[in-house]
């Protein structure tokens, strides 16, 4: 167990379909209301960890909103087993890490999040399973088949800096305004990628919409 900004948190090792799975689980800071917050990080071969300061500032936001969280490593990142697999393992490693969660913890609903990469696996695994909001941080629909994910259901918030020198803005803006149902999406006119010198902004203006039904 470790005691982080975020509160108490636990570092875990739990079955993935690779091998273990590196997975920190945290209580929330506030009065818990029933769910389970799951974050997914950003890419693989870039960098992308479940310690990125965007993942951070999600799991910061479920917590203050009442939500256990879990973020994790995808297969191959840290301390989990594996190697990339283009997506379509990192889909089942998230998979696996609800299937934890719904053991471990019966009867609770599923709040999803990703980032850039993780903003892909995310969005995939809410048209698998029946998750109750979920948020994409700059999805990255120019690098990955994002335009063939089947229509998402739940109340989905959209988060797209407008200066994103990785993720192309007005490809994202195209994308999420041709979706069936259209998710909220939140505009922000000076983030970069990485919401370098914005994490604040991110944290705040997304506790405001999601605590709105």
């Amino acid at each position: 167990m470790i005691s982080t900004l975020m509160g108490t948190e636990t570092c875990l090792a739990i079955q993935g379909p690779a091998g273990q799975l590196e997975v920190i689980a945290g209580e929330p800071q506030e009065e818990p209301i029933g769910a389970w917050g799951v974050v997914c990080h950003p890419h693989p071969l870039f960098g992308g960890t479940m310690h990125n300061k965007v993942v951070t500032t999600m799991v910061k936001v479920f917590q203050y909103l009442g939500l256990n969280t879990v973020r994790f490593n995808f297969r191959g990142v840290g301390k989990s087993e594996g190697k990339f697999d283009e997506g379509e393992g990192e889909l089942n490693d998230l998979l696996a890490v609800i299937e934890w969660v719904q053991h471990t913890h019966p009867h609770r609903d599923i709040w999803l999040a990703g980032f850039s990469f993780g903003a892909y696996i995310a969005a995939k695994a809410a048209t698998q399973f029946p998750v109750k909001k979920l948020v994409t941080i700059a999805p990255p629909v120019q690098n990955f088949p994002m335009q063939n994910i089947p229509p998402i259901t739940c109340p989905w918030i959209l988060v797209q800096g407008e200066v994103d020198e990785i993720v192309a803005p007005q490809a994202v803006f195209a994308w999420a305004e041709n979706r069936e149902p259209k998710p909220l999406i939140l505009r922000f006119p000076q983030a970069t990628h990485f919401f370098h010198g914005q994490l604040g902004e991110l944290r705040s203006r997304l506790e405001e919409a999601l605590m709105v039904d």
